[in-house]
C-alpha cells in the first residue's frame, strides 16, 4: 500500500501546480495555447482530488507504520500546503476582491484627482466615470447605469478597459475572476462555469464557448477632461478597505508601475508599447501612441471604414470617430474641425444644427495584447 501514498502525494502536488500554472502569469504559461487543458483540469478538479487523496489515505497507514514516517509526514504537509495555496493564496478571486459597495459622487463631492485616468460610459443619458486606479485592482466592477446592469472591466497586464452588459442568453449573469489566458483576464460565469475573455467578452471555454457579451460604448480620458465635457457625470469613489491596493496602482497609469508585467516600453511597437486599437466590422488597426502624440489627429481607414483618431492636449484623452472618405478631421486647441464645422472632443457641434460626429470605441492597449486578440490587425 505504500506506493499508493507516494503516488497520490506526487500526483496531487503536480495536479494543483498545473491547475494554477496554466491560468496564472507564470514563466511560459501564458505563451502557449493551453486553455482547453486548463479548463479540463478545472472542470474535473473534484474527481482528481478525490482519487489522489483516496490513494494517500489508503496508503497512509502502511507508510506511517514504517521507518520512513517522517519523510511521509513532510510530504503530507507539503501536499496539504500546496493544495491550500493553489486554491486560496493563488486563486485570482482571492487576490483581487470586488468593492464592498460602489459609491458614486458628483463633481462637487468627488475626491478623485482630476489628472487620474478613467473609463467612462454613457447609457440612456446617464454618465459615469470609473478610475483605472480602482478598476485595475478589482478587474471588474458591477454597477447600474441608465437602468441597465453594467460590468466595467480592466486588465492591467493587457492595459485594456472594456464595458459589457452582463447578460447571457437574455438573463443577468454574475462573473468571478478566475485567471488569465495569453495575459488577459478571464472571468467565469456563475450559471454554466464557462470562461470569458476580458479583451473582447468572448466565451473561450465551457458550454457557452463562442458566445459574446454585449459591449457598450466607452471612452478613456483624464477625469478633468471628462468633467469638462460631461459636468453632470458621477465618479466612482475609492473603497477604503482597498486603499493600500489602490496606492500600489498609483503609478500604473503613467506606465511606471513596479511589476514587470505592467511596466511600459517607451519605444514603439515593442510588446509593452502603447497603441490605440480600433476594430470595425471588417478590420482592425493599431495606432502607435508615440506617433499619435506627435500628430494629435490621424485620418485613416480601418477595414473599409474611414476613421479619425484625436488626442487631447492633456496627452491622455483620446477619441475616435467615423468620417466621410472625402473629408479629413483636424484638431486645434481641443476643438475638432470637420467639413468647416467645429465640434467638441465628444463630436458634438459647437454651434448650428449640424449633427454630431459618430463616435466609435477605441482602446489604449499594450501592443502584445492587441495583436494577440486581433491577429489580422494592421499597423498605422
Amino acid at each position: 500500500m505504500k506506493p499508493l501514498f507516494y503516488i497520490g502525494i506526487i500526483a496531487i502536488i503536480l495536479y494543483e501546480i498545473a491547475k494554477v500554472y496554466f491560468i496564472m502569469p507564470m514563466p511560459g504559461s501564458q505563451r502557449v495555447n493551453s486553455i482547453d487543458l486548463a479548463y479540463f483540469l478545472h472542470t474535473w478538479r473534484w474527481v482528481f482530488r478525490i482519487v489522489f487523496w483516496a490513494m494517500i489515505i489508503i496508503g497512509a497507514a502502511a507508510v506511517f507504520r514504517s521507518g520512513t514516517k517522517w519523510v511521509a509526514a513532510v510530504l503530507l504537509v507539503l501536499g496539504l500546503g500546496i493544495t491550500y495555496a493553489a486554491n486560496y493564496e493563488m486563486a485570482a478571486d482571492t487576490m483581487f476582491y470586488q468593492p464592498g459597495e460602489v459609491v458614486m459622487q458628483n463633481a462637487a463631492s468627488n475626491k478623485v484627482a482630476a489628472e487620474r485616468m478613467v473609463i467612462v460610459t454613457v447609457v440612456n443619458g446617464e454618465a459615469k466615470a470609473y478610475p483605472i486606479q480602482y478598476i485595475g485592482y478589482h478587474h471588474q466592477v458591477r454597477d447600474t447605469l441608465g437602468g441597465k446592469a453594467v460590468m466595467v472591466t480592466y486588465c492591467t497586464v493587457c492595459r485594456s478597459g472594456r464595458v459589457f452588459e452582463p447578460v447571457v442568453n437574455g438573463k443577468p449573469e454574475f462573473f468571478r475572476l478566475v485567471g488569465m489566458d495569453h495575459f488577459n483576464a478571464m472571468f467565469e460565469d456563475e450559471t454554466t462555469g464557462s470562461w470569458w475573455r476580458q479583451a473582447n467578452g468572448e466565451a473561450i471555454a465551457g458550454k457557452l464557448k463562442g458566445q459574446l457579451l454585449p459591449e457598450l460604448a466607452s471612452t478613456q480620458t483624464s477625469l478633468g477632461q471628462w468633467l469638462a465635457l460631461h459636468p453632470a457625470s458621477k465618479i466612482m469613489q475609492p473603497d477604503p478597505t482597498y486603499q493600500a491596493k489602490y496606492d500600489s496602482m498609483s503609478r500604473y497609469e503613467t506606465g511606471r508601475g513596479q511589476s514587470h508585467l505592467t511596466l511600459t516600453d517607451t519605444l514603439s511597437w515593442k510588446d509593452k508599447s502603447w497603441i490605440v486599437g480600433i476594430q470595425t466590422k471588417d478590420g482592425a488597426r493599431a495606432f502607435d501612441w508615440n506617433r499619435l502624440k506627435k500628430e494629435r489627429s490621424i485620418n485613416a481607414t480601418v477595414g473599409s471604414t474611414p476613421v479619425a483618431l484625436v488626442l487631447a492636449a492633456d496627452d491622455k484623452s483620446f477619441f475616435a470617430f467615423e468620417r466621410s472618405r472625402q473629408y479629413a478631421v483636424s484638431l486645434r486647441k481641443d476643438t475638432i474641425f470637420y467639413q468647416n464645422e467645429a465640434y467638441n472632443l465628444l463630436g458634438k457641434p459647437l454651434s448650428g444644427n449640424t449633427g454630431a460626429l459618430k463616435q466609435i470605441n477605441a482602446y489604449q492597449e499594450f501592443w502584445h495584447s492587441w495583436r494577440t486578440f486581433h491577429p489580422g490587425t494592421l499597423r498605422y
